[in-house]
């Protein structure tokens, strides 16, 4: 990249970067393919007045690169990261003292190929994401759930009762086939639930009945919700119109024995799937395999 000399940047417009401050400093050039790349690379070592001001930069940034048929999946996988870690904070930031304690059942969500969408949708995908997270929530909510983390593509929440989670999955799926998503995308999000009696910390709650609840939803595809016996025990004929076919037991990443799955099966649900996703090789980062 050819270095902007002081002469050359002063004739500039300030329509050529895609950050200018509030005192007019200007930062982040975008005039070229060349230095649009440059700008890509250091969006995130650049100190912004406040998030607009760097969600506004963002998009201008985005806009170039889109000018100039720079497909920026470097740039999107930085920003989910970014968001992880941030999520991360917020989840730290929790009451614990409003989540419930003792027996609990944890409902895990991911969406499918999400990679694959951030190429397919590139900026879109971030509308995308909300209007899942507001699908999700309101699921959770209308069965009196808790949030207890959201991560990028990943969600988190806890529920007294177990009826009350498979209800709140089943609402999730119900509603995603219905919404409208940019670019005819297929968008589907896959649910795992277990019940177990993990411990809390100042953080949230910690133990393998988490671990276990993350494997379940990991092992899952998407549209499809998955049980673990826990669940599937203590539900049985609670929850009207639907079945809990057998999936039989499988090595989940990280767990020391094979969990026995079930599958909830409804008239106006997908019922078709490949077997679970499980381990092959020992143990597997969950995430390596969106």
């Amino acid at each position: 990249m050819t270095t902007l000399d002081s002469g050359t940047r002063a004739r500039l417009p300030d329509s050529a970067f895609a950050y200018v401050d509030a005192t007019g400093k200007r930062r982040l050039p975008i005039h070229d393919a060349s230095h649009v790349r440059n700008a890509l690379a250091r969006f995130d070592q650049t100190a912004f007045e406040d998030d607009d001001a760097r969600e506004r930069a963002r998009q201008r940034l985005l806009r170039a690169a889109k000018k100039y048929g720079i497909v920026p999946l470097g740039f999107f996988d930085g920003q989910l990261r970014k968001e992880r870690t941030q999520g991360a904070l917020e989840a730290r930031a929790i009451d614990v003292k409003q989540l419930p304690r003792g027996t609990v059942t944890f409902l895990f969500t991911d969406i499918e190929g999400s990679t694959a969408l951030i190429r397919q949708l590139g900026d879109g995908y971030a509308t995308v994401l909300r209007r899942v997270r507001t699908i999700i929530r309101a699921g959770v909510r209308k069965e009196d759930g808790h949030e207890v983390d959201s991560r990028a593509d990943e969600f988190f929440a806890v529920f007294r009762a177990q009826d009350a989670a498979l209800k709140a999955a089943l609402e999730i799926q119900r509603c995603l086939p219905k919404r409208e998503w940019p670019r005819r995308a297929a968008v589907r999000v896959r649910i795992g639930i277990h019940t177990g009696r993990p411990r809390i910390s100042e953080t949230g709650y910690i133990g393998i009945a988490v671990h276990t609840a993350a494997r379940v939803c990991w092992a899952a595809h998407g549209g499809q919700i998955l049980l673990s016996a826990a669940v599937r025990d203590g539900i049985d004929g609670q929850v009207d119109g639907i079945t809990m076919r057998s999936l039989g037991r499988h090595v989940l990443a990280g767990l020391p024995e094979p969990e026995l799955l079930f599958q909830v099966v409804a008239s106006d649900l997908r019922t078709d799937f490949p077997a679970p996703r499980v381990a092959t090789n020992g143990p597997q980062d969950p995430a390596a395999a969106r």
